[in-house]
């Protein structure tokens, strides 16, 4: 891999070298490394582009990291991974992927991924979304999550796009059984012309399931921003969706909060906020010396820490 690639890889992964434990590694299409242990198995599909990952029940303190770089201008490909978490593992899942444009041509990459988490399984997930390159092609990005988690389950998801994504359609929807457990935080930053869009939603379905969607964004220059979550409580449940966004510029954002509760005891709850930096902050910080740019800049990284 050349230097271009390897900064991509720091960005989504935070992989300054091989990862430990098992991994696979794509780079343009191709893979460019891959390796499995004893109780984590990968394994290419034959029908389409894409691996299975396969986590033994019982696992437990052991990670996988898959992530995805574009260097080639005009690449576009979409992928379907499939992850197969046995009963009672605990394991962490780093993804995310890494365009570089300096070409002409639109580049892009649609991530579909499904997970199928089995009885009493935790799963922590983490995926960041990356765009370099001062090429006039577009870098695109639409990532589809599929999330079934089983008796008990749990997952935690932490999805941030950090920049440079010209338009994105971020898909996630999830089934959950009895007592298991969704936890989703999102941060996203727009800026330029860029345009992000977000769908979650959520069945819960099971006795005493739970769920907790949370974005926050910032939205800066003329970009444009649009959050839909859906919560449906179809059983005795507890659920929550928030969206804080800050807006900067001419930007604007769209949140749209929606609560269905199918069975008299589904708890539900929306929460959204959408507004500009408050005066009192800048000037806060302008007192210790900063600039009104450094200032925004000091908000916006604390904001969405």
């Amino acid at each position: 891999m050349d230097q271009i690639e390897k900064t991509l890889l720091e960005k989504v992964a935070d992989l300054h070298k091989v990862p430990e434990g098992a991994y696979n590694i794509r780079s343009n299409g191709k893979m460019a490394g891959r390796n499995t242990t004893a109780n984590i198995d990968i394994i290419t599909k034959e029908d389409k582009s894409g691996i299975d990952i396969r986590i033994k029940p019982g696992t437990k303190n052991e990670s996988v990291h898959i992530p995805v770089v574009l260097s080639q201008s005009g690449l576009r490909e979409t992928v379907y991974n499939d992850f197969y978490i046995g009963e009672n593992a605990d394991v962490t899942i780093v993804a995310g992927c890494g365009i570089h444009n300096c070409g002409v041509d639109t580049s892009e990459h649609a991530g579909i991924h499904t997970f199928y988490i089995e009885k009493g399984a935790r799963v922590k997930y983490i995926e960041k979304h990356y765009g370099q390159g001062d090429g006039t092609g577009e870098k695109l990005m639409n990532p589809t999550t599929v999330i079934n988690i089983a008796e008990d389950g749990y997952m935690e998801m932490d999805t941030v796009q950090i920049k440079g994504i010209d338009s994105t359609k971020r898909d996630t929807t999830a089934k959950l059984a009895d007592g298991a457990t969704l936890i989703i935080h999102e941060k996203i930053m727009t800026h330029g012309k860029q345009y992000a869009e977000t769908n979650f939603e959520v069945d819960m379905d099971g006795v005493d399931s739970s769920a907790n969607v949370v974005s926050r964004s910032v939205a800066k220059d003329e970009s444009h921003q649009l959050f839909n979550s859906t919560i449906n409580g179809n059983n005795k449940c507890s659920g929550h969706t928030e969206c804080d966004a800050i807006i900067m510029d001419n930007a604007s954002v769209s949140a749209v909060p929606k609560l269905t509760a199918n069975n008299i005891d589904a708890s539900l709850i929306h929460e959204a906020a959408i507004g500009k930096i408050a005066g009192e902050q800048l000037i806060k910080l302008m007192t210790l010396g900063l600039t009104e740019e450094q200032a925004e800049e000091e908000i916006v990284n604390g904001f969405l820490k």
